[in-house]
């Protein structure tokens, strides 16, 4: 592996890997870290090029990032973990799920997305429109270069297709906001595509573990301990 990944590390019993979304890092779930550590031991990751993880020279994709969370789990020998992802950190679980079955023991995917598609038009056209100006300047500065990789991410990625989740063997939780910028139907759609799968809408828009994390802890805790 050409990185080292940062990760905050809490509590102890059954391993729970936490995934931030697109531009963030691990300290977004500082309102689940407390509550989860009670029952679990927590890895917050800082995916590549986010945080304090180094961006590297490999490829900057959601499969990569999912590869990435192989590599971090091998390295930490954890055969198997439950995964909560948040936004891209949704669909890094999602692949991650989808490819490797037997290292996942519980998911939890709040606010994914199969593809851009399934964001609401009113959020997607100005990332569109920033993706494609950053594109004319990526070579002219590193700032710019940084840009374009981390919009690209939600322009071409994460490419998935809803039959492809038959492959998840996980107990999933689908977790969204009353108001979230994916769209209903669309989180609805992976729901209904995952096998052995529960949705669950809670009061918010797509930052409902940091706005609302009462009411979130509550629902991905009794998942968990089901």
């Amino acid at each position: 592996m050409d990185i080292q990944q940062y990760y905050i590390e809490s509590g102890q019993g059954d391993p729970i890997i936490l995934l931030h979304g697109n531009g963030e890092n691990s300290t977004y779930f500082r309102g689940q870290m407390d509550d989860f550590a009670r029952t679990f031991h927590i890895y917050a990751i800082d995916t590549r090029g986010h945080g304090k993880t180094p961006r590297g020279s490999k490829p900057f994709t959601i499969r990569q990032f999912a590869e990435d969370l192989l590599g971090f789990m091998d390295a930490h020998q954890l055969k198997k973990a439950h995964l909560l992802g948040f936004s891209d950190g949704g669909n890094i679980a999602m692949v991650f799920a989808m490819q490797h079955p037997d290292r996942v023991d519980r998911l939890i995917l709040n606010g994914a997305n199969l593809d851009p598609d399934g964001v609401k038009r009113s959020t997607q056209i100005p990332i569109e429109i920033g993706y494609r100006i950053a594109k004319r300047f990526a070579g002219k500065s590193e700032a710019a270069k940084r840009n374009t990789e981390m919009l690209g991410l939600m322009v071409n990625d994460p490419d998935i297709r809803p039959e492809e989740l038959k492959a998840i063997r996980a107990k999933t939780l689908v977790i969204a906001g009353t108001r979230d910028m994916i769209r209903e139907s669309h989180t609805r759609l992976i729901a209904d595509s995952i096998p052995h799968s529960r949705l669950v809408f809670i009061k918010g828009d797509h930052f409902i573990a940091a706005k609302n994390p009462e009411e979130f802890n509550r629902a991905v805790l009794a998942f968990l301990k089901e």
